[in-house]
């Protein structure tokens, strides 16, 4: 069957809000009861009886809730749809939109990369919790306002026409594991070389490479951040893609390990003050401020392929 027809791309709308373990049986269930409506009503018109089944099974946000079992008393089916789809957009455009103006006016300012890490970190957080909490709050006194009135608020009607493309399943394989190899690698280098002392000065002294400083403080949430990273990258490999918790999950182990790994380049803490005295270390404060800005962007970029990955 084509991966492009109206009822593959509702069952493909359905499933990819559920668990991975229910996708396949809830999506044969689901072909089987549109394929028996259209059977039991007019076979000689199954294009046209297609579409009528769909349209009168709703919207596909709505019955993927029925399945996950998830109540929706504070904001009900009618308005939920609606609700989740703008919060992602908010959440996924708008707030990083804002998050980097915020950024880049503390660089222009001249407050140091510090002061502009700590700014997008807040609005983060703060403007994304305002977001929230405010379009929660719109769409819970609709709701109610509705139910006094005794009426049935509908902001939009939902036809088959809403349905996106079904596009090629993702072929995450691979890049999932050469992701989790990767931080792997760099978990594994930051802790042995903290171990194994591997540099040795001309004295003949052996030391580590990274600032030992560090093990009291900074170096945890970077390594708990790539143990994060290298988790969620081989649960994309079991469940063969991006889903919508994972995408918020992955932005947050991005966050607690980018975010101190850019504060501590800034800074020129990342190394070992032995060491770069041994190597006669030359380098620039702004080629340190250039590799934290090129780490938060890199950063950002995952995030939001991330996002959009998960809404395929």
């Amino acid at each position: 069957m084509s991966t492009n027809t109206l009822t593959e791309r509702y069952v493909h709308e359905v499933v990819r809000r559920l668990p991975a373990d229910q996708r396949d049986d809830i999506a044969d269930e689901l072909r089987t009861t549109i394929a028996d409506t259209i059977e039991a009503r007019d076979p000689a018109r199954p294009e046209t009886v297609e579409r009528e089944v769909l349209s009168e099974m709703g919207d596909p946000i709505r019955h993927a809730a029925r399945y996950a079992d998830r109540p929706l008393a504070l904001i009900g089916p009618d308005l939920y749809p609606t609700y989740i789809r703008l919060l992602a957009f908010l959440l996924t455009t708008v707030l990083p939109v804002i998050t980097a103006v915020f950024v880049l006016l503390e660089i222009v300012d001249g407050n140091g990369l510090g002061a502009a890490v700590g700014a997008g970190v807040e609005t983060v957080f703060t403007v994304g919790a305002q977001m929230v909490t405010v379009l929660t709050v719109l769409f819970a006194v609709a709701e109610r306002a509705g139910h006094r009135k005794g009426t049935l608020i509908r902001t939009t009607d939902w036809t088959p026409d809403d349905l996106p493309e079904t596009r090629e399943p993702q072929k995450v394989g691979v890049g999932a594991v050469l992701t989790a190899v990767w931080y792997a690698l760099l978990l594994g280098l930051t802790v042995w070389q903290q171990l194994s002392e591997p540099y040795r000065t001309d004295g003949g002294e052996r030391i580590a490479v990274l600032d030992p400083d560090l093990w009291s403080g900074w170096i945890w949430p970077i390594l708990i951040g790539l143990a994060g990273l290298v988790v969620l990258a081989l649960v994309r490999v079991v469940t063969h893609g991006w889903t919508s918790r994972l995408a918020v999950l992955h932005a947050i182990a991005q966050a607690v390990f980018v975010l101190p790994l850019a504060w501590i380049l800034q800074q020129r803490q990342i190394f070992n003050p032995d060491f770069l005295a041994d190597v006669t270390d030359n380098t620039t404060p702004e080629v340190y401020t250039g590799a934290a800005l090129i780490v938060l962007v890199a950063s950002l970029i995952a995030v939001v392929n991330g996002f959009r990955a998960a809404k395929k």
